[in-house]
């Protein structure tokens, strides 16, 4: 571990003339200025399509108050529809419409759905992979033991990645959301360049960590639609609605002072909610709106980190 710590230059936090400070991390953390993105436009939406493994009695559950049946019938179910039927609609739907999406992938689901994995990859061949952990409920980030478990699960999080798609991902979202202070440093020691892990911005920042820049990409958590399904009931229409209007009135500032620097959401979907025939429909009228906001550019991670000049 020591020579870990210095092989890194974690001897001591990196000095820095700029006052901006993280809140998590306590690292230095400034905006990444852009004017406008590709084409002028002034919002970006990178739409995250958590594809997910859970185990059995693991993940969501539809119905609390069957949680604690044997057989858990509803939420077994709720589960499978999601990886099996819901994956699949959702790819159509982009594929369909045209528009790009970023795979929040655990690295264990194309070993466990190699089918599903198969049929995704087919429909979405340019999708890049957002390695998102080994799994979202039992294997998730050893966050108690110290920056090299970190580094280390990332690094196999990465290696099993390439073996089962043949792509090493440079993009991270912690399994379940649920990073630390080190996390930030360990994926950029891992090889990753740029994170979802960050969830209070309109704008992309870099994160100095002592391992290295780390582009950090909002994920505002109001967007995400698992929590507002799930925590607070609301339903895919009632996410439509959100996203309209978040993205909106984006487009709206941007409009009425176009000096404005361009903005971004990545916004996190599921096949729990939109992999729903009812939840696809929803997405579907979302994406034909932002089809047509002059100023909005749908888009996915891969393109952002290219547009501020970060080549792979």
């Amino acid at each position: 571990m020591a020579a870990l710590l210095l092989g890194l230059g974690l001897g001591a936090a990196p000095a820095s003339a700029d006052p901006t400070v993280d809140w998590i991390t306590g690292l230095p953390r400034e905006p990444i200025h852009v004017a406008a993105w590709p084409g002028g436009k002034k919002v970006a939406i990178c739409f995250i399509f958590d594809v997910e493994v859970w185990g059995h009695g693991q993940g969501p559950n539809f119905r609390n108050d069957n949680a604690g049946r044997n057989p858990d019938v509803v939420d077994e179910a709720f589960r499978e529809y999601a990886i099996h039927w819901g994956v699949p609609r959702v790819a159509r739907l982009f594929k369909a419409e045209g528009l790009p999406v970023s795979l929040a992938m655990n690295a264990e689901f194309p070993e466990q759905e190699p089918e599903v994995w198969s049929q995704l990859r087919s429909l979405l061949p340019d999708a890049p992979i957002v390695a998102h952990g080994l799994n979202n409920s039992t294997r998730l980030l050893p966050l108690s033991e110290g920056l090299g478990a970190q580094v280390a699960y990332i690094k196999q999080t990465l290696d099993i990645f390439q073996k089962y798609t043949g792509e090493r991902p440079r993009g991270w979202s912690s399994p379940s959301v649920y990073p630390n202070a080190e996390t930030f440093t360990a994926s950029t020691a891992a090889g990753i360049r740029y994170s979802l892990d960050a969830m209070d911005s309109d704008v992309l920042s870099r994160l100095q960590t002592q391992a290295g820049p780390l582009v950090l990409m909002p994920y505002p958590p109001t967007t995400v639609d698992m929590g507002q399904y799930l925590v607070r009931f609301k339903e895919a229409r009632d996410m439509e609605r959100l996203w309209t209007d978040y993205i909106g009135e984006l487009a709206r500032e941007a409009e009425e002072d176009p000096s404005r620097e361009a903005t971004i959401v990545t916004i996190g979907i599921h096949p729990f909610v939109v992999g729903m025939p009812d939840g696809t429909a929803a997405l579907r009228r979302t994406l034909d709106f932002l089809k047509q906001q002059k100023l909005v550019w749908v888009t996915d991670t891969e393109a952002v980190m290219a547009a501020i000049g970060e080549k792979p």
